[in-house]
């Protein structure tokens, strides 16, 4: 479902504010560091793009170990939709995971599909641990079903910008985590 022009949606809003989520993203870190953190090799961190860069910049940067970063691209709210597509793999996704601890980093898990559609791929490749986290669920019954290890914030069921989060590639540096009124969207 597309809607107009992201110059004309309007900010509403502030659902999670900059120094909720600085206060957050430490604890948060410390919980994986504690599950994830022991281990002969590195942890490989997996930040699913675009949505994910922020969050998993500021998650690692408080996880002290030794681990490599290899991104995951893939699309499911293309362009102006508000609505998941559908999860599709922009690129290769990450291999040689056999035996590797691996966390995949997210923005939003709503409909579940994309943590779903790595789980899967990557369980294949047979990794020694595995988890995901995510640095907001929405309060539904699709994401609330769907296993994630590590919950950031638990939000309504809103469409939210900022923090990573975009409408058309736009509003992704915003400091907080905001409602947004497409343009011809109901308020």
């Amino acid at each position: 479902m597309a809607h107009g022009d992201p110059s004309r949606a309007e900010l509403g809003r502030v659902v999670i504010g900059a120094d909720r989520i600085a206060a957050r993203i430490p604890e948060l870190a410390r919980e994986i560091t504690e599950r994830m953190g022991d281990g002969p090799d590195d942890l490989v961190i997996v930040p699913v793009m675009t949505g994910a860069f922020i969050f998993a910049a500021d998650l690692v940067r408080h996880m002290p170990m030794r681990m490599r970063i290899t991104l995951a691209t893939v699309s499911s709210y293309p362009g102006t939709s508000t609505v998941s597509q559908g999860v599709r793999p922009l690129g290769e996704l990450p291999a040689r995971l056999e035996g590797r601890r691996v966390l995949v980093v997210d923005d939003v898990l709503d409909s579940g599909r994309t943590l779903n559609f790595l789980r899967e791929r990557f369980l294949e490749q047979r990794p020694a641990c595995f988890a995901t986290a995510v640095m907001l669920r929405k309060s539904i019954p699709s994401a609330l079903s769907t296993q994630c290890e590590f919950v950031g914030f638990d939000i309504p069921d809103e469409f939210v910008v900022g923090y990573g989060l975009d409408y058309d590639g736009c509003f992704r540096n915003l400091p907080d985590v905001r409602v947004l009124h497409p343009e011809g969207l109901p308020r």
